[in-house]
């Protein structure tokens, strides 16, 4: 019988003086509800204490003007009114209404839930929205559009068989066994029906016309727009060698694949993971939970040496390693002969399940075909518009000018997709909101989390704060004098305000 959750710190019915807070913050509770004290300015918040996107504590988040960050992925929420403002968390937290007597103050009845009041717009705004993708820029791009109260017609169109999903999750606690199927889809499938959007799943676009404003689908039907995003995303590098196209050879990038990997893992015994990048090494210490023998092979002489520095890499290969997982490094496989991995070294390699990492492309057929202006993805404004007005990219293909790194660049980040998915739908509606958020992404190898935000292709050298080898660490990655990035294990506050300090320091 499992012990029933008490509520936290002191009861707020009863009133609380501001010498109880700590950090501008106090966690406590009304009746069985836990709820989270903020103060911001000269005002005292009342909000739901957890994430709602992994439930992350907030009481150990960071204040910034009226908003509050989460910190384990960046999210933020106004103290105001509840609002997911920045993705990965989209759904608002409730809310209490806060009163003072004296030096005290109490907390007792819950706001009721109201929606967010939509942008007054004296433009007309066009009619008919089309969004090519169903992943995370995508989805965040229709969602926000009706937040935002836009009332016309929204056109989704994915080639995916599931509802948009929280892809994170795919190579992380889901494939792990951790967390149910329940948890991955980012709404229900009522709640498209219910903001009537036009989700179509399995559907190809084989094609878009510019000068008609129309896409072509795979059926061969027409499909007008006033507006349009293209938001395709990427798809795993193919491996191409002798035996790849064996049906215990995944790769991992959908719901499907990570179905089809959680299914052959449960009856294999010895997986071979091809790669050494963030996903392939998500997907060994997933598998490593699911009691498999896990071998890694790939080029490189450290994992993730490239993003994040030798020092971080042999700490990596390190608790891989002290977790059971078996590294091949500086050898690639030759050919896959049935369960059979020939190396280059000349060592072979017996597994029932194959898992290939070696890397994402942007998909960039549709937009090349129509004439889109690209650079190793697809040029963008600031705006995220391209270049065809009315056409906006938004997500792992979007190659955008970054104020902070000052070059132009193309992440592969689940939660710079969704925020550019969000601001290019404020864009399409008329706005000109620049996207100018500094990139953010998060990795979890067993209980160790990696956060990671800025961006830097190069650096001259990392400075490191703390012990990497017991866990507690901040690495700046240091170009012409500037931190370009910052990596962190169990330092979420202080990157947290690397992340405000970038925002602050834009050129």
């Amino acid at each position: 019988m499992t012990e029933e959750k008490k509520p936290s710190g002191p009861d707020l019915t009863k009133g609380v003086s501001l010498s109880e807070f700590r950090d501008s913050k106090l966690l406590g509770h009304v009746g069985e509800e836990d709820v989270l004290l903020v103060q911001a300015g000269g005002e005292i918040f009342a909000i739901e204490p957890e994430c709602s996107h992994w439930h992350g504590p907030l009481a150990e988040g960071l204040v910034v003007d009226d908003t509050i960050r989460c910190p384990w992925h960046h999210a933020c929420f106004s103290l105001r009114s509840g609002e997911a403002t920045r993705p990965p968390a989209l759904s608002t937290l409730a809310l209490w209404d806060v009163t003072r007597d004296q030096d005290k103050f109490i907390v007792q009845h819950k706001r009721e839930a109201s929606r967010p009041a939509a942008s007054h717009r004296t433009a007309p705004t066009p009619e008919k929205f089309v969004i090519v993708g169903g992943g995370g820029a995508g989805f965040a791009a229709a969602e926000m559009l009706r937040r935002e109260g836009f009332a016309g017609n929204i056109t989704m169109l994915s080639n995916d068989g599931a509802m948009p999903a929280d892809r994170p999750n795919l190579s992380k606690d889901y494939l792990a066994g951790n967390a149910p199927e329940e948890y991955l889809p980012l709404r229900s499938e009522d709640y498209y029906q219910d903001a009537g959007i036009d989700l179509r799943l399995d559907t190809n676009v084989v094609a878009i016309d510019p000068k008609t404003r129309s896409v072509t689908l795979g059926n061969g039907d027409k499909l007008p727009f006033d507006r349009l995003l293209l938001a395709t995303g990427a798809e795993p590098v193919k491996l191409r060698i002798p035996g790849a196209d064996q049906p215990h050879v995944h790769t991992l990038r959908s719901v499907a694949d990570s179905r089809a990997i959680i299914k052959a893992a449960g009856s294999a015994r010895r997986a071979l993971v091809i790669g050494a990048s963030f996903i392939g090494l998500e997907v060994a210490a997933s598998l490593r939970a699911r009691k498999l023998e896990v071998h890694v092979v790939a080029p490189e002489e450290r994992p993730m040496q490239k993003v994040l520095g030798p020092e971080m890499g042999d700490f990596i290969r390190k608790l891989h390693e002290e977790n059971g997982v078996n590294f091949h490094l500086k050898d690639t496989v030759t050919t896959l002969d049935g369960m059979r991995a020939t190396l280059k070294g000349g060592a072979v390699i017996e597994s029932d399940l194959v898992v290939v990492g070696i890397g994402v492309k942007p998909r960039l057929a549709l937009a090349e075909q129509a004439g889109l202006a690209a650079d190793r993805g697809v040029s963008v404004s600031e705006y995220l518009e391209t270049s065809v007005a009315g056409i906006f990219a938004a997500g792992d293909i979007a190659r955008w000018p970054d104020p902070h790194s000052r070059q132009t660049i193309r992440v592969e980040h689940w939660v710079v997709a969704e925020r550019q998915g969000q601001t290019a739908a404020r864009n399409m509606m008329g706005k000109r909101e620049r996207f100018d958020a500094v990139p953010f992404f998060w990795s979890q190898h067993y209980d160790v989390p990696i956060n990671y935000v800025g961006h830097a292709e190069s650096y001259d050298h990392i400075e490191i704060d703390g012990s990497i080898a017991k866990r507690d660490c901040m690495l700046r990655y240091i170009k012409g004098g500037r931190a370009l990035a910052v990596a962190s294990i169990n330092r979420d506050l202080d990157n947290l305000k690397a992340e405000l300090e970038m925002e602050r320091s834009r050129a």
